[in-house]
């Protein structure tokens, strides 16, 4: 196997698992069941907009370095070359 291909799989993995448990992290925005409850058990506006924010940058992160990764999967080994 190739160095390029191994750091490539591996961007690909943590990057996939990354956004798997940010995406996971996110608040609901809904006004369902989990949204009523986890308004009775804390005050969402006290300082959720900084950790919102933050969340959001780290997500976007995870999500470009998957897409490059995935894209440059595509581009150096297309159809099936690796192996």
């Amino acid at each position: 196997m190739n160095a390029l291909l191994i750091i490539l799989i591996i961007a690909l993995v943590i990057s996939g698992a990354g956004l798997i448990v940010f995406i996971m992290l996110h608040s609901g925005k809904g006004t369902g069941i989990s949204d009523a409850i986890a308004s009775s058990l804390y005050n969402s506006s006290t300082g959720t907009s900084i950790i919102e924010k933050n969340l959001d940058r780290i997500t976007i992160v995870f999500a470009i370095v998957f897409i490059v990764s995935l894209v440059l999967l595509m581009i150096v080994y297309p159809k099936g070359t690796i192996g």
